[in-house]
């Protein structure tokens, strides 16, 4: 029997494209236009950030890998990204939010939140344990009459180097 440790995947994409990274930007090309908003450079460039970072960023590591896009340009395409269901904001213990492509372009994930630094790492569950996940947060959400559309899994800790 294979222990949890040893199935759970770290990713080095951002929750692993899906398909191949043209697939992907056909999706988000899609996703603009059903919001009337155009596939622009600054927001390719930052789709191809999110892609290659491998982990949730913020809007000041976006624009590291960015030079080109001004921090005010950066939030406003990140928005409307959002609106499109491209990107989602991830919110992590009180700090600045981090963006990451959606899963429905990439692949569900979670993530090890470190305390110390602030560093996140996209993590895949083993099947066994995210299938007991979502029949838990199923049952838990009906209990309460809630509509579940998902979940979201963070495990906050200390990174290898803060240990």
């Amino acid at each position: 029997m294979t222990s949890i440790k040893q199935a759970a995947t770290v990713s080095h994409s951002p929750g692993g494209p899906s398909g191949s990274e043209s697939e992907v930007h056909l999706g988000v090309g899609k996703r603009l236009a059903s919001i009337h908003q155009r596939y622009t450079g600054g927001r390719r460039a930052l789709v191809e950030a999110l892609m290659r970072a491998g982990r949730p960023l913020t809007v000041t590591e976006i624009v590291d890998v960015c030079p080109a896009l001004p921090p005010s340009t950066a939030y406003r395409n990140l928005a409307v990204l959002e609106q499109a269901t491209v990107a989602r904001r991830v919110q992590l213990s009180g700090e600045f939010a981090r963006y990451e492509l959606s899963e429905e372009l990439t692949r569900h994930h979670h993530h090890l939140v470190c305390v110390d630094c602030g560093s996140v790492v996209d993590v895949t569950a083993p099947a066994r344990l995210e299938a007991d996940v979502a029949a838990t947060a199923k049952e838990v959400a009906a209990a309460a009459g809630f509509r579940l559309e998902s979940h979201r899994l963070d495990l906050i800790g200390h990174c290898q180097t803060c240990a």
